[in-house]
Order: C-alpha cells, then sequence, then structure tokens
C-alpha cells in the first residue's frame, strides 16, 4: 500500500516545506496597516528646534560653576568625569527641585537649562562676581532598536542630535534593515507620534531637519526574507532529502 501512495509522497513532503517556509515571517514592531501621512503636525513634532528640553522630576542634572569646584556637582570645568556614570549628579526631586550648595532647595522643573542658568546666576551673584554657570541634563537618552549593529539607548549629549547622529552611535544599518520604512515614536504630552520614513529617498532628508529628543524612539524593521536567510542552512539538507526521495520514487515508479 505504501509504493501504491509513493506517488503523493513528494506532494505531501513539498507541502510540508511549504508550510516551513510560510513559518519563516518576521514580526515587524510599530507597524499596521495604515500609517499616518507625513503632514505639518508631525513634521513639526521632529522639525522644531526653538522648543528646548525642560527640566523635569527624576532629571539628572550636573552643576558648575566655574572656578568654585566646591560648590560645584559633576563641573563640567573640571578636570574630573562628570559623567551621570560617576554619580556627580543632583536629582530633581518629585516637587520639581534640586539641593545645591550654599543655597539650598530650588525649584528648576519647567526651566530650560538656560533659564535655569540664569536664575542661579542671578542667586550665587550674590556672593560671587559675575559667576559662569552651566546646568546639563545627563539622562536625557533615545533608543534604537531593530536592525542596527549596536541596538540600545544612547545619551543625548547635545541639545540637538539629527537623526543620522542617532543611527551613527547604534554601528549603521545591517544587512537585513527595510529602510523604506523606518518609524520615529515620540511622546507628545499624553500622545504617541508616530513618523514613517523612506530614508532611500535622499529628498525626505533634506526637506525633514529630524531632530531627535529624549523618550524618542527609532525602529529599522527587518526586510522581507529575513527569517528565510537565517533558517536556509537548515532548510537546504531537507530540500536535498526531498529531492533525492522524489527522484527514487520515479526510479521505482
Amino acid at each position: 500500500m505504501l509504493l501504491s501512495n509513493h506517488r503523493y509522497l513528494p506532494l505531501t513532503l513539498g507541502f510540508i516545506l511549504l508550510c516551513l517556509l510560510a513559518s519563516c515571517g518576521t514580526q515587524r514592531l510599530y507597524q499596521s496597516e495604515k500609517h499616518d501621512p507625513i503632514n505639518d503636525s508631525l513634521l513639526q513634532a521632529w522639525s522644531d528646534t526653538t522648543m528646548a528640553y525642560r527640566l523635569a522630576t527624576d532629571d539628572k542634572v550636573s552643576f558648575s560653576i566655574w572656578g568654585h569646584d566646591d560648590l560645584s556637582i559633576g563641573s563640567v570645568f573640571g578636570i574630573y568625569n562628570s559623567n551621570e556614570v560617576y554619580g556627580k549628579w543632583v536629582m530633581v526631586d518629585p516637587n520639581g527641585q534640586i539641593t545645591l550648595p550654599k543655597i539650598g532647595r530650588i525649584a528648576v522643573a519647567g526651566m530650560t537649562c538656560r533659564e535655569a542658568e540664569d536664575t542661579l546666576k542671578t542667586i550665587y551673584g550674590r556672593f560671587i562676581v559675575d559667576p559662569i554657570i552651566s546646568v546639563k541634563v545627563l539622562n536625557r537618552e533615545v533608543t534604537v532598536l531593530g536592525e542596527v549593529r549596536d541596538p540600545g539607548t544612547f545619551l543625548l549629549e547635545k541639545e540637538h542630535h539629527h537623526l543620522l547622529e542617532v543611527l551613527g552611535k547604534a554601528g549603521g544599518f545591517n544587512d537585513y534593515a527595510d529602510l523604506s520604512s523606518v518609524r520615529l515614536v515620540r511622546l507628545r504630552g499624553d500622545q504617541t507620534v508616530e513618523l514613517e520614513l523612506d530614508l532611500r529617498a535622499s529628498d525626505q532628508l533634506r526637506q525633514l531637519p529630524l531632530w531627535m529628543k529624549n523618550g524618542d524612539v527609532i525602529y529599522i524593521p527587518p526586510r522581507r526574507g529575513k527569517m528565510f536567510d537565517k533558517k536556509a542552512p537548515t532548510l537546504i539538507p531537507f530540500t536535498s532529502a526531498i529531492t533525492a526521495v522524489a527522484i527514487i520514487l520515479s526510479l521505482i515508479n
């Protein structure tokens, strides 16, 4: 009976192989059937450089006064590293305040770094002549996910970081990156805004400034066929076996 039904075996094996290939689909984050068009509102979310970052609760801040390391916390003017890793910072507490040497608690939440510097210059100017003060946020971050060589979370050390700068920090794209549907995700107020870009179109990069802000997520999806490429080495022996069986059965028949 097995031999009488052997003509159906290649078809059965072919069906099994087809199922395996169909299972090689790739899960793509941040993907929906309908994407928002690039409109003025979305453009403004990523192109506006006039809206500077404002200090918020849980921000880690370094505070520096030129020539006064004794009053500074993580001084950018000193000879020692002021990086967040070294713990040289002060945190904005739940009341929106920070505690600084000599003056105690001061409210800074809602201020830009420049506004905080001006406020502190006035206060410290009471006992320091023309103080030079720097306030720097150490925990502004952007996350890069998907098909890049070094995905992860990266610090925004400058006030303005372009999309391409951040992608450079992530090591650039890997061989499986689908540049036709790169997605940028941003929390604006209590809403999430998403922008989809085709990075193969150089005119879009020229049209959009694409400045990254704290909390942004960049997702580079995989191109179709990634999982098939990865599973191909394990599928080749299987397909070879199917071919050999089909040949033998055809000879028997």
